[in-house]
């Protein structure tokens, strides 16, 4: 996946030691960590596609220390933000983060099996084609029963439901008409063509959502 988004998209500050700090992150890696804490496996593999800065898994880390935790991102900017935001927090439980385009058909098959996938903030800077790759890899990559949370932005039931979202999804459809906000129906239609079962919808701060998902046994 390679596409020139909206400076909007991804606002990450550079700090010290190559950490980058998103202030979106730090904003809502509470209220994930909760819906984590409800849904995700007591123990196993956790996988997180699409990273980031590396705020998000240390904070998912400390509050889920029973899961070893592999971040992954795109971009090597970013892998190199997580392993130092890892340092940083110095947890045994958090992987170095490894590269991973998940828009890629088949890109699972390069993976063990996990219990835990996290996404966050990444369905609408994609276009529909690449979020079901995303989705079908997903399925793959959990062992039976496993959980996938999803994180994000929606359209809600096909409709934008704030003056922010219609204006986001507006400067994402600009920079490319293939992207933006997905709808939370179409989603979970496309994560039961996977082979998952939704298991909730979740009201998070900011107007997103949490989609909770799980392979069957």
């Amino acid at each position: 996946m390679s596409r020139k988004l909206p400076p909007t998209a991804s606002v990450a500050d550079q700090r010290e030691n190559g950490k980058l700090f998103a202030p979106a992150a730090a904003r809502n890696a509470d209220a994930i960590c909760t819906v984590l804490a409800d849904h995700a496996p007591a123990t196993g593999r956790a996988l997180e596609i699409a990273s980031g800065t590396g705020q998000h898994v240390v904070a998912f880390a400390r509050a889920l220390p029973d899961l070893r935790w592999h971040p992954t991102e795109i971009d090597p900017a970013r892998r190199a933000s997580i392993d130092a935001h890892a340092a940083e927090a110095a947890l045994p439980n958090i992987a170095p983060a490894q590269q991973l385009d998940a828009t890629e058909p088949g890109w699972a098959a390069r993976w063990p099996p996990v219990d835990l996938v996290v996404l966050v903030n990444l369905l609408h800077l994609v276009s529909e084609p690449e979020a079901r790759h995303i989705l079908d890899g997903v399925a793959s990559a959990l062992v039976p029963g496993g959980v996938f949370v999803l994180y994000g932005p929606f359209r809600r039931s096909g409709t934008l439901t704030s003056d922010g979202d219609r204006r986001f999804d507006a400067e994402l459809r600009s920079a490319d008409p293939l992207i933006g906000y997905k709808d939370d129906l179409a989603v979970a239609d496309w994560l039961r063509n996977s082979g998952l079962e939704p298991g909730g919808v979740i009201e998070m701060p900011a107007n997103n959502l949490a989609l909770v998902a799980r392979k069957p046994v």
